[in-house]
């Protein structure tokens, strides 16, 4: 007797790029974001072809790659029209290649910072679509500073790298990789320093994220870079390199300062001055930890001690049982939601902005792109978030910046601060219970 066989109803499977589409149209936030990908990269093209360069420190970064490339390892012999470099290794070894790339030639620069842009922005736009917190037509603020454009592709500051690869260390974080992490993020502070700000808030998502041993590695892992980076100044000229490259002591000239213009310069330029805007930098960032990063683990404190006592028990009775049991059952750790690793991470860097004793024009890349996402984490209307923008916006097109522009932007600073500290803090840890204590990576 013959069986019959029934019919194979199955649907092919979807080709990949059927499936890119598809996601496209069923989330209106990423078509959005790709359209608007596209339209800011014909825009850079725009500002490039037609908007004239303007010189500032381009020579002096030629000059001092100059010297480095003539063998001179000898920080302090490392200068250029602006003065001597202050900069960590990583920036000379990228602004040697850039020279070698485009023959120390401006145009090519510019176009090769025109990427640099265009790369920063799709992190940024990866970020925000990831986070949620934005509504779709609110992703065109990234697009909107006409000062962020002229820092990439009209000044051709080394700020535009540190900020891309700090971006960029912010997606592994997402993953839970936060070896990767701290690796990008040591990579990007061998750019520029300013990237420090961020370490208290990374510092403490570490502690919430990882065990002692996951933490000390990660560290281990980012001076790693620093080490090998600085290596060929390190065993030539330690001394040197370190005082420069890493020097916390700088004072800036008040006549650039975009935030604190409005202060006497006998002011501005004394200690007393550094010293009252480190300790407000240090109380900002205690009280937002205890009141709001770590409130649902019963403030820092609290969270502190629970770390110390998990440790001890640890420790006590790791021996007596298996490593992937002991671990899972002891350390406690849960997966932490994207929105708080960026809202910790962003919030903490603003404050170092709002406590800083002098911001340059280029410094406003240090915080643009979590500009809006910090507004929509106000409670604030979104007639007032998008105000709140433009001000800023305003005050950082103004030059030279005067009494009345600083004034401003540190009111406008200090409004959104107010409004980060009376939003509803998020709930840190992912809800699925399945991920808790998955080790992190």
């Amino acid at each position: 007797m013959a069986i019959a066989t029934m019919p194979n109803h199955r649907k092919p499977p979807k080709r990949r790029s059927e499936t890119v589409i598809q996601n496209l149209y069923k989330n209106p936030k990423t078509l959005f974001a790709f359209v608007l990908f596209i339209a800011d990269s014909v825009l850079t093209a725009i500002i490039i072809a037609y908007v004239p360069y303007t010189k500032i420190d381009w020579d002096a970064y030629m000059s001092q790659v100059d010297g480095f490339m003539e063998g001179e390892r000898d920080y302090s012999n490392l200068k250029g029209d602006t003065g001597p470099l202050v900069y960590p290794a990583g920036f000379l070894y990228i602004y040697s290649a850039i020279q070698y790339v485009t023959g120390g030639q401006v145009y090519p620069a510019q176009v090769l910072f025109g990427f640099l842009y265009i790369v920063n922005l799709g992190i940024m736009l990866f970020i925000y679509v990831k986070t949620d917190v934005l509504p779709w037509w609110a992703l065109t603020l990234l697009s909107l500073s006409k000062r962020l454009h002229s820092i990439f592709v009209l000044r051709l500051f080394n700020d535009c790298f540190a900020m891309t690869l700090l971006h960029a260390s912010l997606i592994p974080l997402f993953y839970q990789k936060w070896h990767l992490s701290l690796i990008i993020f040591s990579a990007a502070v061998s750019v520029k320093m300013n990237v420090l700000l961020y370490a208290p808030p990374l510092f403490l998502l570490m502690l919430k994220g990882m065990d002692i041993i996951g933490v000390i590695s990660a560290l281990a892992g980012a001076a790693l870079v620093q080490i090998l980076l600085g290596l060929p100044f390190l065993l030539s000229y330690p001394i040197a390199y370190l005082s420069n490259a890493f020097n916390l002591g700088r004072v800036f000239i008040h006549f650039w300062s975009v935030n604190f213009k409005f202060v006497p310069e006998p002011i501005f330029v004394s200690k007393e001055f550094a010293l009252i805007l480190l300790v407000a930098h240090l109380g900002l960032l205690t009280i937002f930890a205890h009141y709001r990063w770590c409130k649902h683990e019963g403030g820092l404190v609290s969270f502190l001690h629970s770390r110390f006592l998990k440790l001890q028990l640890k420790t006590s009775i790791t021996s007596s049982m298996p490593l992937n049991r002991s671990y899972n059952s002891i350390s406690g750790l849960k997966l932490l939601k994207r929105e708080h690793i960026i809202t910790t991470m962003f919030t903490g860097n603003f404050i170092g902005i709002v406590c800083a004793r002098s911001l340059h024009y280029q410094f406003y890349s240090w915080y643009f792109c979590s500009l809006p996402y910090l507004l929509w984490r106000t409670p604030f209307p979104t007639v007032v978030r998008l105000l709140l923008f433009a001000g800023v916006e305003f005050c950082w097109n103004v030059f030279p910046s005067n009494f009345y522009s600083s004034i401003v932007l540190l009111s406008l600073h200090l409004i959104i601060l107010w409004g980060l500290w009376t939003g509803p803090p998020e709930y840190p840890y992912e809800n699925d219970k399945s991920q808790v204590g998955k080790k992190a990576k």
